[in-house]
């Protein structure tokens, strides 16, 4: 009946709405049954139940053989790890892969089988489970005893596919590969004709002596360009040159031209490159996600007025106010939307909207997050008054950040001073008393600034917040301090009592006082303009933050699985000649079952392990194994870290062009998302485009 319709369409529009908001993709089946389906699926409990088996699937890395997850990760003191016995994490992972199998049914059901075809992400989700699931029987006919887990290589695609973002950025810096594969071809260019320069500026000549440019680092071709491909991440710098530059100073202009040529012309221009091209097909991934948000609006709009109330004679759709208040009141939103929302809707005296005006509401979504501060409190009194103006003033909080830096320059002095003094030897009354009393002075001007502001208004800021929290915690380690040591005076040099020594408790005093110095940031325009910056990044970027994970966890996964076993004992070694100054040891190491002799001198008082480091530096690395660390440094290095400096540049940029705009707006804070930030620059769907694109719909049928 028609009341079964309306509340079908009511039902409707709740989900389009809410599709609107996550910027999710309206294509899914919209009857009654897959509505309830859907919005339990979305729901915060079964996405966090979601987001808790990705997070223990990735993590099984740290207790699956071959894990060194111990305390310590010097070889010679660390315990053996914790190997789990065989069908342990095989059982946790088969209930995370159980949970992956309903995931994309369900996704794979509300879609429909016709869009599922056209999903890519979701037929490479099935290709995935199956692949993992058929490597999980082998592993335990194996008994877990297998070397090679294609599984695990796999895992980060779960991460990977769970996040619309992570997705859309993805394919961003898919579409940018192509220009960034010309620069990098530059690059190899370079890279190879400098390499035939050295083979043939550093020959081997008659005269041994003056061959140890050729011997270390241009023997060869594999030799040559190592060695230059390191020297382009300055990692050899300037070991590479020094041979070469001991013999004839005029050497040093080949590795200066490659060194300039390389990392100040090539490596900017491919900054340059990814943050012009980045920021375009970022751009238009930002564009299709407003799309989705006025789609999703359009759509909520078209089955509202599908309802049996809207009027018959009217000449173009509408919807009844009444309506979309009952909409609104189920759907789950930002309370900051839905109040301002609803206020715009009781200020309006029609009682149906527009398609126009319908979609103007909705417009909330795209501002910018405003949070004003509390008022501060109105105090009756003269004198309360005066107190109010004097420590609520801007001066005031200068006063406190001198304060803070004559603590630090105190520490400092004292710290200068007994740098050289043994334990025994230093006396902690002058550092005791000054903590002491800059602590009172914090306390005061805590409760000075309560008084003024009121508890809500300084509360509401987050530099006092921070502010707050390291002084109440100083305060507790300095009751502590005083109730296990005593109170300071000449000569204070207790014994060790407790769970932490007193000059334990004074460094931990002391390091939460240097902290706290950074409250000087928000009064800093300059540094505050570039610290929100780096927030912003680590709040609304963790698409990147995510595609970095997968990065590492691959290749450190993939790592595990080349070198498990590479190197099996290091330790036999003797001493050869001892003299005042050095020691000549002989490191024994077996790789791949193949022992490896040489030697290296240390100096007297160095451990064996940076010894062990060179030769296995030296004689371990296989040349296949370049092409592992290669594609690292590209992926993690070249590529990744200039997409992020191109998205910090982005996002420092947009903010200072919009620093003039709210410099007056002080009791204002804005809040703003990847999305905010082009919003600007964004073009508006037509209405043409938003109806056809409804039309096509799977499963939608719409009444005109």
């Amino acid at each position: 009946g028609a009341g079964a319709d309306n509340d079908l369409y009511i039902n409707q529009a709740i989900v389009f709405i809410e599709d609107a908001i996550q910027y999710r993709s309206i294509n899914h089946r919209v009857d009654s049954k897959s509505l309830w389906l859907y919005r339990c699926y979305y729901s915060r409990t079964c996405q966090w139940i979601l987001s808790l088996t990705i997070t223990v699937i990735l993590a099984l890395a740290f207790i699956e053989e071959p894990s060194s997850l111990t305390v310590t990760s010097d070889v010679r003191y660390r315990l053996p790890a914790w190997n789990p016995p065989c069908g342990l994490t095989e059982s946790i992972e088969l209930l995370c892969f159980l949970m992956f199998v309903i995931d994309v049914s369900v996704k794979s059901y509300l879609i429909g089988w016709k869009e599922f075809w056209k999903n890519k992400w979701l037929i490479a989700y099935i290709l995935t489970l199956i692949v993992s699931l058929a490597d999980w029987i082998v592993s335990l006919s194996f008994f877990c005893k297998e070397n090679v887990r294609i599984r695990r290589i796999l895992r980060p695609f779960f991460l990977l596919q769970n996040s619309s973002m992570m997705k859309k950025t993805l394919k961003s810096i898919n579409s940018t590969l192509p220009e960034m594969a010309s620069v990098v071809l530059l690059l190899a260019v370079h890279l190879s004709l400098f390499t035939m320069f050295a083979m043939l500026l550093f020959a081997r000549t008659k005269d041994n002596q003056q061959d140890k440019e050729w011997v270390v680092y241009f023997r060869n071709l594999p030799d040559s360009l190592t060695s230059l491909l390191v020297l382009l991440t300055t990692a050899n710098n300037p070991d590479v040159m020094i041979p070469a530059y001991s013999k004839n100073r005029a050497y040093s202009i080949f590795f200066i031209l490659f060194t300039v040529l390389g990392n100040l012309f090539l490596m900017n221009l491919l900054t340059a490159i990814i943050y012009n091209q980045f920021r375009g097909y970022l751009l238009k991934s930002v564009q299709s996600s407003l799309f989705r948000r006025r789609l999703g609006i359009r759509a909520a709009f078209e089955v509202l007025s599908s309802l049996k109330e809207t009027p018959a004679g009217a000449q173009q759709s509408c919807v009844s106010v009444g309506a979309l208040l009952q909409v609104l009141q189920k759907v789950e939103m930002d309370s900051r939307c839905k109040q301002a929302i609803m206020r715009s809707l009781k200020m309006c005296s029609c009682d149906q909207l527009s398609a126009a005006q319908f979609q103007k509401l909705f417009e909330e979504l795209d501002k910018d997050a405003v949070k004003q501060h509390p008022p501060s409190p109105e105090y009756q009194s003269h004198f309360m008054q005066k107190m109010q103006f004097a420590f609520g003033h801007p001066y005031f909080g200068y006063l406190g950040n001198v304060v803070a830096l004559a603590n630090i320059i105190s520490i400092c002095v004292v710290l200068v001073m007994d740098a050289d003094k043994q334990l025994s030897e230093r006396d902690d009354f002058f550092l005791g008393a000054i903590n002491c009393f800059f602590i009172l002075y914090y306390l005061l001007e805590l409760l000075l600034k309560i008084l003024a502001m009121g508890l809500k208004r300084y509360l509401s800021y987050p530099s006092n917040r921070f502010d707050g929290l390291l002084t109440v915690i100083l305060l507790i380690l300095e009751i502590a301090t005083f109730a296990v040591y005593g109170f300071p005076h000449p000569g204070w040099r207790p014994e060790f009592m407790g769970l932490l020594s007193l000059w334990d408790m004074v460094r931990l005093v002391n390091m939460l006082i240097v902290f706290r110095f950074l409250r000087i940031i928000p009064n800093m325009k300059f540094m505050a303009l570039v610290v929100t910056t780096l927030l912003d990044l680590v709040k609304n970027l963790r698409a990147f933050a995510g595609i970095l994970l997968v990065v590492f966890y691959a290749f450190a996964i993939t790592g595990i699985m080349l070198f498990k076993g590479a190197v099996q004992a290091f330790f036999i070694f003797n001493f050869l000649i001892q003299t005042p100054f050095s020691i000549k040891k002989v490191v024994v190491l077996y790789f791949k079952g193949k022992k490896v002799i040489s030697w290296c001198s240390a100096h007297f008082q160095a451990e064996v392990i940076y010894c062990f480091l060179y030769v296995l530096s030296v004689h371990l690395i296989y040349r296949w194994a370049k092409i592992y660390f290669v594609a690292w440094w590209l992926i993690s290095s070249v590529i990744w870290i200039n997409l992020f400096v191109a998205l910090l540049l982005e996002n420092f940029i947009h903010k200072w062009d919009r620093r003039c705009q709210r410099e007056s707006l002080s009791d204002i804070e804005y809040q703003r998302t990847v999305e905010l930030m082009f919003r600007d620059v964004l073009e508006e769907p037509t209405e043409d485009e938003l109806m056809e694109k409804l039309h096509q719909h799977p499963h939608l049928q719409l009444c005109r």
